[in-house]
């Protein structure tokens, strides 16, 4: 009888450890699950949001794959509502996070090109062009500066569809016309190389004349490969002459010959000589401001370049006193 008991005991117990084991092992299981779960989320989040604002190429996409994520049903340790503010983040800083003056050198930008200074009781002339606008707030916010600035119009695509629409409502404009570089991952799907014929880069502006029928004046967006080239810009100035557009050298490179090819068709060199926004922040910007004032009162005239991002805006608002130093004027009354 006592063995019989012993016996069912042991059975017992090894029951109970059997379950105990059962249960351990699936909590475990469970508790895996749930943090792959979470690394895989937070990865997700993190990624998604290096991808939508890391190249303005890639947006589209990486903004799609977002709202992908966000209508998927989470389950219930995931709060949507974290997913949609990490989205709504993305959104905002796209808003100014566009491409600055140092997408194509590691270094700081080639200087600008020497000029004879001059003497004179005049004012002395500055202009500053804005480039990269494409998008309806980038307008806004630069008109909302009251400042006599030139927007220079990225042409139309699928990442901004109505540049040239908006481009039409306005008063002035020039065009930031997408040109190879020597090293940029996130080139605009327009961009022309060294290697387009003269009958592909004059279908291009004959294109940028019909979408921009007022454009007199085209600046290069990247370029650095494209404006080291004397038969591409050769090519380019062609055709940009047929359609009555001059060319202004954004200098994205030391090695441009675009004064060689200017001077070979008889036209002025025209030039950007600082660069406002190479670095983005606000003190550095008014750093670049003040340079461009002191350019202008030596040389009489000066061009400086720029983009639509906050910190940008920002400086040549609180810089509005500094301009009395100088005649702010668009690109057209310039030159």
């Amino acid at each position: 009888m006592s063995r019989k008991k012993t016996k069912t005991k042991e059975q017992s117990g090894f029951i109970i450890r059997l379950i105990s084991w059962v249960i351990a092992v699936f909590l475990l299981i469970i508790a895996l699950l749930g943090l792959g779960y979470y690394l895989g989320y937070e990865q997700g989040l993190s990624d998604a949001n290096s991808v939508a604002i890391h190249k303005n190429i890639q947006r589209e996409k990486a903004l799609k794959k977002l709202q992908s994520a966000v209508n998927i049903k989470p389950k219930a340790e995931v709060k949507t509502p974290s997913l949609k503010k990490e989205l709504h983040k993305v959104l905002k800083k796209e808003q100014y996070k566009k491409t600055t003056a140092s997408h194509e050198y590691t270094k700081l930008p080639p200087v600008a090109p020497k000029r004879e200074i001059v003497k004179s009781s005049n004012k002395p002339k500055l202009a500053i062009i804005i480039d990269d606008v494409s998008f309806k707030w980038d307008v806004k916010n630069i008109k909302s500066l009251g400042l006599p600035l030139t927007m220079s119009f990225l042409p139309p695509s699928k990442i901004h569809p109505d540049s040239a629409k908006l481009a039409a409502k306005e008063p002035y404009y020039m065009v930031h016309l997408p040109l190879e570089a020597q090293s940029f991952s996130a080139e605009e799907p327009t961009t022309l190389r060294i290697t387009s014929s003269q009958k592909q880069i004059s279908a291009r502006i004959d294109k940028i004349k019909e979408d921009f029928p007022r454009v007199k004046y085209i600046n290069n967006h990247t370029g650095s490969k494209f404006t080291s080239s004397e038969i591409a810009m050769n090519r380019l100035v062609f055709s940009m002459r047929k359609n009555g557009i001059s060319f202004i050298d954004s200098r994205t490179t030391a090695a441009t010959k675009v004064p060689l090819v200017m001077k070979n068709y008889g036209y002025a060199y025209i030039a950007r000589d600082v660069f406002l926004d190479h670095e983005d922040s606000v003190s550095a910007i008014k750093k670049q401001i003040k340079i461009a004032i002191k350019k202008a009162k030596k040389y009489g005239k000066a061009i400086a370049i720029g983009h639509p991002h906050k910190n940008t805006l920002r400086a040549l608002r609180e810089s509005k006193h500094l301009f009395k130093e100088v005649q702010l004027v668009r690109i057209d009354q310039y030159i």
